[in-house]
């Protein structure tokens, strides 16, 4: 019962930032102007409401929820707390190759961006898999290969920068993180994507619940650990590698939210999987909130907002996983 109150409350402080997002920013518009712009009462405010901070909120949501979710199927899997999209390097990669449509191609059509993203993810993916079952590494050492693999691809961005500085600005606002320019565009390619594979993620509850008992355990129930993994890491790179595609290579969102969840309902992955998707979105929504007033009339990327909630989190993380090895 508790937990369901957890869950209402965490969806009642969404429905709060969702409308304060479609409120702050240059232009306040206060709550009556924001609904007669939605229902195009009000002209003044319909263009603003209905094509530019409308859309912005509902990426945030999807995009927040798609690396939340994520996140906590690769925690779940490597049984690392620390292992999210973007510390194993899908981010990373996903922005190395965006970095070499924006710089290279320039004059590609927009829709190529995000393909070329998703496919660094995926590219990350295999090379996570390659290495692993080359060297029969442990699947809880994911998350020292892919921070192996994001400084690989990192470096290549580095290089990038350094070879084109002419082009720097749209790159560095892509690869930190950006809802600056979303529109319904980005929302439809986004939107059918998080729809399919979330319930996909919820319905392997049973099987992520198992998979934290550890991998022999799971084998006497007869779950197939290798195939069962190996399909359950392309459903989480998949979440990332479509978020990352539509709003840039965001972090830590995909390592603080599944915490923060797990705190709350504990580790049953039919409750944590729909609270760590709400936190997720929440997290997007404030940080594109403070992002926006926090330095007015200019705007601070979300990415670089949920870096700074999120960094000290994580140094938090590291320090009470080494006091529990202790």
């Amino acid at each position: 019962m508790r937990k369901g109150w957890v869950i209402l409350c965490a969806c009642l402080i969404m429905i709060i930032l969702f409308v304060g997002s479609l409120s702050v920013g240059t232009v306040f518009i206060g709550m009556s102007d924001v609904w007669n712009g939605l229902v195009q009462t009000d002209a003044r405010f319909s263009f603003i409401v209905r094509e530019y901070r409308l859309p912005r909120a509902v990426i945030s949501i999807l995009a927040g929820g798609g690396l939340a979710v994520s996140g906590v199927i690769l925690q779940s899997l490597v049984r690392n707390p620390l292992a999210s999209p973007d510390v194993i390097g899908v981010t990373k990669g996903a922005g190395f190759f965006a970095a070499v449509i924006i710089f290279l191609f320039p004059a590609a059509p927009t829709y190529v961006l995000p393909i070329a993203a998703l496919f660094g993810a995926f590219l990350v993916f295999v090379m996570l898999l390659f290495i692993s079952k080359r060297f029969t590494i442990n699947p809880a050492s994911f998350a020292l290969i892919g921070i192996a693999l994001g400084a690989i691809f990192q470096s290549g961005i580095q290089f990038l920068l350094v070879k084109f500085p002419t082009d720097i600005n749209m790159a560095l606002l892509w690869m930190s993180g950006s809802l600056w320019g979303r529109g319904w565009s980005e929302v439809w390619s986004l939107l059918p994507w998080i729809v399919i594979l979330f319930p996909i993620a919820w319905g392997q509850y049973h099987k992520l619940n198992v998979f934290q008992l550890g991998d022999e355990f799971s084998q006497s129930l007869g779950l197939g650990i290798i195939r069962q993994r190996f399909w359950l890491l392309l459903l989480s790179i998949s979440l990332a590698g479509v978020s990352v595609a539509a709003v840039g290579a965001i972090g830590f969102v995909g390592l603080i939210a599944p915490h923060i969840a797990r705190q709350l309902v504990g580790g049953r992955h039919q409750l944590l999987i729909p609270l760590a998707a709400i936190v997720g979105a929440n997290l997007m929504l404030t940080g594109d909130i403070i992002g926006r007033v926090v330095i007015l009339p200019r705007e601070v990327p979300v990415g670089i907002m949920t870096a700074i909630i999120g960094a000290p989190y994580f140094v938090y993380l590291l320090r009470k996983e080494n006091k529990r090895r202790r």
